[in-house]
């Protein structure tokens, strides 16, 4: 009844969006089956991007990997592959993120602490040691690096005696987000993107299969940004790169088929589902009315989505295996293409085995035991949802054109328009959990006394830092240094010309060049980036 007491006198989603008691057709006036949506596999496909969805082939369930030296991570690669996954995910420390050799004095403390350190070639290699690379996708999430990480791959497929062209998988090489929220980049922004546009147009070329790009809006998110912004962002990131494509001379069609997306799911189950809808929705009317991409392979949002690292607790880490699960199927209900559910340790280490195959048997479950990919979008037509996906992407939409108004999202990060937004919902939502408005379980609420850990955590031992300097240390001393040198040189003067990169850092690869080496030579060229601190 009307007059009945509620828990709150205002019920809002993370983003702002106010929810009413109940949804009925007054809440969706207007709206109009064909044009807002219609059929899946159809513009504006807001009920999926194929026909037939997961009824025809499940989504690629990629679980994020990579620890320790290359040899370590090969054999989580293999076990996680025998344990049902379908696609390889490759986390890289940070100084391969960011173009420091192991043996780096920036890099003590942390090599192969976050993720799988590559210091050449010959780590590559071993990374991907019988694993039939013509066989398995590989997304690799790598930013400033993403050029000569991608040349390394490469190389070892032709070394297998593996055509470019059979290759499938996705570099992340999405260098804008770094400045707004992450962190591992190198150089400037401009030359930046010219390093992300040589990658895109040499894989348009060379690569049919790969992605050569995935625009990330979950780091964003990650770093604080609410579901409006995170899905803003992302698209106004994406549209950069398409303009620099063709202010190359290239026709969107010809490389917008390519373009991937990667999008964080969080806590708040409709809001997660209906930004996945609104985001499909809005980039099939940018790339048709804006873009006038005329294929319909260019105006579809495919997309990978990762559960949520930051909503995860240290403490009682069993109850992150809930969190996960109801993210994970929000992005299931939500139309993703593939997924990586975190495991319950995200907190506290990097994922153990265990708690690996948890997470995997977590997206296993939903895809063969819940019936959920059965229908396609089966929670199409519900009202609460349709109302909440018109209204993220009319926020969206006007947030977009905030940023299209200061001259694009180049524009929007030198003057920190989009660093100080990000900044302020983080700040919003820790004051949320600090007057318990947000109710984080076992936190701030329902706390558990003298908790102790039920499960191991895995731990990385500094001899895995030493091992890898030493055997890079032989790998230097054992290699024609002329020809690095002359490689690298060439590297240098491609840099100061017009001409693409991705030949000359294969060049530089192939002549046993290490990561830092190939990233130093380019800095030489481009400089390096400062961060500027922008007031309020």
């Amino acid at each position: 009844m009307a007059g009945e007491k509620e828990r709150k006198s205002l019920f809002l989603t993370p983003s702002g969006i106010k929810i009413e008691r109940v949804y009925t057709p007054e809440h969706l006036k207007g709206f109009n089956f064909e044009r807002d949506l219609g059929e899946p596999g159809r513009f504006p496909f807001t009920r999926g991007i194929y026909a037939t969805m997961y009824r025809g082939r499940l989504w690629t369930m990629r679980q994020y990997a990579g620890y320790g030296t290359a040899k370590e991570t090969n054999r989580r690669f293999r076990y996680l592959l025998a344990q049902g996954q379908t696609g390889l995910s490759v986390a890289f420390d940070l100084p391969t993120q960011i173009g420091l050799d192991s043996d780096h004095p920036q890099a003590r403390g942390e090599v192969g602490r976050v993720g799988v350190a590559i210091d050449g070639i010959w780590d590559m290699e071993e990374l991907f040691q019988s694993i039939p690379l013509d066989k398995v996708s590989v997304s690799m999430t790598i930013n400033a690096t993403a050029a000569p990480i991608l040349a390394m791959y490469l190389v070892v497929a032709e070394k297998k005696g593996i055509p470019w062209n059979s290759l499938a998988g996705t570099t992340q090489n999405d260098i804008l987000k770094e400045y707004l929220a992450r962190g591992t980049y190198i150089y400037p922004p401009r030359p930046s993107l010219r390093l992300v546009t040589d990658l895109i147009e040499f894989c348009q070329a060379n690569l049919p299969r790969w992605n050569p790009i995935s625009v990330s809006g979950y780091h964003i998110r990650e770093a604080g940004a609410n579901a409006i912004q995170e899905l803003a962002f992302t698209l106004a990131n994406a549209i950069v790169y398409v303009r620099s494509m063709q202010e190359r001379g290239h026709e969107a069609d010809s490389f917008a088929p390519r373009f991937s997306f990667f999008l964080a799911a969080h806590n708040n189950f409709f809001e997660e589902i209906a930004k996945f809808r609104a985001a499909r929705r809005l980039w099939a009317k940018i790339m048709k009315e804006i873009i006038r991409a005329r294929r319909p392979e260019s105006w579809l949002f495919r997309f990978h989505t990762q559960t949520s690292g930051c909503t995860l607790t240290a403490h009682q880490p069993e109850n992150n295996v809930v969190r996960v699960t109801l993210q994970a199927l929000a992005a299931v209900l939500g139309g993703t293409q593939s997924l990586h559910t975190n495991s319950r340790d995200e907190a506290l280490s990097l994922p153990t085995e265990e708690s690996a195959r948890i997470a995997l048997r977590t997206q296993q479950i939903i895809a063969y035991e819940s019936g959920v990919p059965d229908t396609v979008d089966p929670l199409g037509g519900s009202y609460f949802l349709e109302y909440l996906t018109a209204e993220i992407e009319d926020r969206v939409w006007k947030l977009f054109q905030q940023i299209e108004e200061q001259g694009g999202m180049l524009a929007a990060i030198e003057n920190g328009f989009a660093q100080r937004q990000i900044e302020e919902s983080a700040y919003e939502q820790q004051k949320l959990i600090e007057s318990q408005q947000q109710i984080v379980v076992g936190v701030n609420e329902f706390k558990l006394k003298g908790e102790k850990l039920r499960f191991k955590l895995l731990s990385i031992p500094p001899s895995v830092e030493k091992e890898q300097i030493e055997k890079l240390r032989k790998k230097k001393k054992n290699r024609d240094l002329k020809k690095v040198m002359a490689s690298l040189e060439n590297l240098m003067a491609t840099a100061n010309s017009k001409d693409n990169l991705m030949p000359a850092i294969i060049q530089a690869v192939k002549a046993h060049a290490t990561l830092g080496e190939i990233a130093g030579a380019l800095q030489e060229v481009f400089g390096i980036y400062k961060e500027n601190i922008f007031s309020p």
